[in-house]
């Protein structure tokens, strides 16, 4: 059999395929995680991502499949969940520009799409790593690329781009040491290649006419473990100011008399990006808005005329900013802190991510000013995060992670939202807390950004919580339902016993600077058992101050920080 051209009805077909195939194997997915932990949830989060662009695609009232694509990437972005999603959302983005005046597809369209996702999605992440989902999408582009120089058929195109993401998803472990160790594969790369094995199923007819898919049940066996790789995010210089003017633009787009180029995103970035760091660029057909740090104002403001007038020009000196504020502590011994509120302010919002009521009363006891419900065991979707930001009602907004698996939703909501908003890159509640420590209500957006994430790394974070599986990481010969003691990011402690694991856990964390425990019992302990904590961690050291919270968070009994 040959194909020609994918229609709006097989198109449509294949997106549902997809969405069922993941929603099937969600489970199996969210069990390849390198840490044997509950909360492996790559799988539920590309699912629930891809759920979403399915019904935007459902929803398109138009038999184009290069408008349906652009429903399906709309979908996506604004549901998108965790890294993996987040990431799923960018390939289908680029796959959508490419195609986006399309009626049907040929077999070279669905390679240019495929490869424009791959490299959309390389984009999307600051610093792209080998051996995790973007591996598994290139190579698949790639492969397509080559097959539909030689073919017209589009079913010849889609067998090479899932055949080859298949063989580089097995290559994962090689490009990844701690892949290797485990003897696994990438969790996202394999989410991936379930969506594209779906599309080659509903291309060759062996789904449904509704588009349900009825999974063989000898695929993917070999398959049985695979690994998160979240993408390390960067973050600016804390300890100097090397650009000193916080600049911060509006332009309406082809509208003046000084206009001399159209606008293109790419070369209006380019040029802002080479004058200084901290860079926000945003923009619809109409406007778009403009913060960096700079040592040339000036530069940013002429650049800006040359696409469109001025509706909005400031310009601070942030190294003058920085020494009223030094003043202002020599006088007064202290560091201005954000007052409590139940109300958001009328100028920034601060949302953070937290699963738990306790943990969103101590954020909000620390001047958060909204808390959206989530974290461990159910990342919010991009659209979770912009809800909140639009709400808010202030003019500015602070957004906590707390988790690194929601760096990117966080990210692309931030470009989206109605006001300006930035990321606190916190990987962890003790972190988001920690970083509230630096925010100064009086302080403009990106300053405060930069003091939080200067906070960042001053404390350490402890998890504890129960393996849920047999396996060798981290030198500790782990079994399943024993606890785990975990500080930032590695397994330190294993053991039967909860107490033991969590005191342990301290033992691992104090240094001869520690100073202050922090202890915040979740929903899966109790007020004794955190009690005898407390009475343990106080006798391994008599000036150490320590402070129990109720938490009320799944998946981990503690949660421990040490200052």
């Amino acid at each position: 059999m040959k194909v020609t051209e994918i229609t709006n009805l097989e198109f449509g077909k294949m997106v549902q395929a997809a969405s069922q195939k993941l929603n099937q194997n969600a489970d199996f997915i969210n069990s390849l995680n390198v840490f044997p932990v509950p909360d492996g949830d790559t799988g539920t989060n590309m699912s629930l991502s891809l759920q979403s662009g399915a019904k935007y695609e459902r929803d398109a009232d138009s038999t184009a499949v290069g408008v349906l694509a652009v429903a399906l990437a709309k979908g996506l972005l604004m549901g998108a969940r965790g890294n993996s999603g987040v990431i799923l959302s960018q390939i289908f983005r680029g796959f959508s520009k490419k195609l986006a005046d399309k009626q049907t597809l040929t077999a070279q369209d669905l390679a240019d799409g495929f490869a424009a996702g791959a490299e959309t999605a390389y984009k999307a992440v600051m610093k792209p790593t080998e051996g995790t989902i973007l591996t598994v999408v290139r190579e698949g582009a790639q492969a397509g690329l080559n097959t539909a120089k030689e073919s017209d058929d589009v079913l010849a195109v889609m067998d090479a781009v899932f055949e080859a993401a298949k063989a580089a998803l097995a290559t994962t472990p090689d490009l990844l040491p701690v892949l290797k160790q485990v003897g696994v594969v990438d969790s996202g790369g394999q989410g991936l290649t379930f969506v594209l094995e779906a599309f080659n199923d509903s291309l060759n007819g062996r789904v449904s006419e509704e588009g349900d898919y009825k999974p063989d049940d000898a695929e993917m066996d070999e398959m049985i473990d695979a690994a998160h790789h979240q993408s390390v995010q960067g973050k600016l210089d804390p300890n100097s100011i090397k650009y000193g003017y916080c600049t911060e633009i509006m332009v309406r787009i082809g509208r003046g008399k000084q206009v001399d180029h159209d606008f293109d995103y790419d070369t209006f970035y380019k040029y802002l990006a080479d004058l200084g760091d901290s860079l926000l660029v945003v923009n619809d057909e109409e406007i778009v808005k403009v913060h960096v740090h700079t040592e040339h104002p000036g530069k940013v403001i002429a650049w800006g005329q040359e696409f469109g007038d001025l509706a909005k020009v400031k310009v601070d000196n942030m190294r003058m900013q920085q020494e009223t504020i030094m003043e202002h502590d020599e006088e007064t011994g202290a560091v201005p802190v954000a007052t409590a509120t139940d109300e958001a302010p009328a100028d920034t919002a601060i949302i953070a991510i937290a699963a738990g009521e306790g943990l969103g009363t101590l954020f909000k006891s620390l001047g958060v000013t909204h808390v959206v419900n989530g974290g461990q065991t159910m990342n919010p979707s991009t659209q979770d995060i912009v809800d909140a930001i639009n709400q808010s009602q202030a003019k500015r907004a602070i957004v906590l992670p707390n988790n690194k698996n929601i760096f990117l939703a966080a990210e692309q909501a931030a470009k989206v939202a109605d006001i300006p908003a930035v990321i606190v890159h916190s990987k962890t509640v003790s972190q988001g807390m920690t970083a509230m420590l630096g925010y100064n209500p009086d302080a403009e957006l990106a300053e405060n950004q930069e003091a939080m994430e200067d906070n960042l790394s001053a404390v350490k974070s402890g998890q504890v919580t129960h393996a849920i599986r047999d396996t060798q990481l981290d030198g500790f010969d782990i079994k399943e339902g024993n606890f785990m003691g975990i500080v930032d990011g590695t397994i330190k402690v294993t053991d039967a016993d909860l107490l033991k694991t969590a005191v342990d856990t301290v033992k691992a964390m104090l240094d001869d600077e520690s100073e202050i425990i922090t202890i915040i019992y979740g929903s899966d302990t109790t007020a004794e058992v955190a009690e005898q904590l407390q009475q343990q961690v106080e006798a391994l050291d008599d000036d150490l101050e320590t402070e129990v919270h109720e938490g009320d968070q799944p998946v981990y009994p503690f949660l421990i920080s040490v200052e």
